[in-house]
């Protein structure tokens, strides 16, 4: 190609396309491209993971916790609460970005656009509460929805692999050692091999999803200071904590955490 001329970026069409600002991010050849978005996520998994649900759970959840929050004495009114519930899906994410590039922090971002979306409830928005109170919650509550797509997804292509097993149990087949013919099997229990990994798979996908919990609020640190700063005794606290898990669809949360929640979970996920 002579040295004057460029080729041309291909150009290709997008099929997840994300607002973010006052661009569409993924609508050019100019901007990054995951293959496992663009070519494998299913549009269910894309819905789960895309920033319309991420920044609305974030909202239920700062609902949650004023909600909670009032049913503990704090002077959060029913009007408040109603102004936030609602705004939850009605996102303005240009303003969010106007915001972010001023503060250069997205949950701070996130947080003046909730309250000029809910201008009642801006004193009441996060109080108390550190960003990893929301986002940790947040992204243990979609991991949770991803888990259970996934485990349905899994257990559909179980069944038929299963049948499919039986059916050709005895059905002969030349297998192989080294790409070199062997001795003989059968096309079930070849099939058998791979649905023992799906369902070894399928195992460890619900252990996993049934062990989640939240992240409870703890505060900068894990301390909980905030909280015991505005609540004035540990059981209130503590009754703060329960009552905003359960809001949220937990039964249960991590004993212990620090800014954030042990990241092991997110590595055995």
């Amino acid at each position: 190609m002579p040295a004057n001329r460029r080729r041309k970026p291909r150009r290709t069409e997008p099929i997840h396309v994300v607002r973010h600002g006052t661009r569409h991010v993924g609508d050019g050849a100019a901007d990054f491209e995951h293959p496992l978005v663009s070519r494998y996520a299913t549009p269910e998994m894309l819905a789960i993971w895309s920033p319309q649900t991420r920044v609305a759970t974030w909202r239920r959840i700062w609902v949650a916790l004023a909600e909670s929050q009032r049913e503990l004495g704090l002077p959060i009114t029913q009007r408040q609460i109603a102004a936030m519930k609602r705004m939850v899906d009605k996102i303005d994410f240009d303003a969010a970005a106007r915001y972010e590039r001023k503060l250069r922090h997205d949950v701070m971002a996130h947080i003046h656009a909730f309250a000029d979306a809910a201008p009642a409830a801006r004193g009441v928005i996060h109080l108390g509460a550190t960003s990893m109170d929301i986002v940790d919650n947040a992204d243990l509550l979609i991991t949770r929805r991803a888990l259970d797509l996934l485990i349905a997804r899994l257990a559909a292509a179980v069944r038929p692999l299963t049948d499919f097993c039986e059916r050709y149990a005895d059905m002969p087949t030349l297998g192989f050692t080294h790409l070199q013919p062997a001795q003989l099997t059968t096309v079930g229990k070849r099939a058998a091999l791979w649905l023992a990994d799906l369902l070894d798979d399928l195992r460890n996908l619900v252990r996993i999803r049934s062990q989640l919990r939240g992240r409870g609020l703890r505060g900068a640190t894990g301390t909980q200071a905030s909280f015991l700063n505005l609540l004035g005794s540990a059981a209130k606290v503590r009754k703060l904590e329960r009552r905003f898990i359960q809001k949220l669809g937990f039964d249960a949360c991590y004993p212990i955490s620090g800014q954030t929640v042990s990241r092991k979970t997110d590595v055995e996920i």
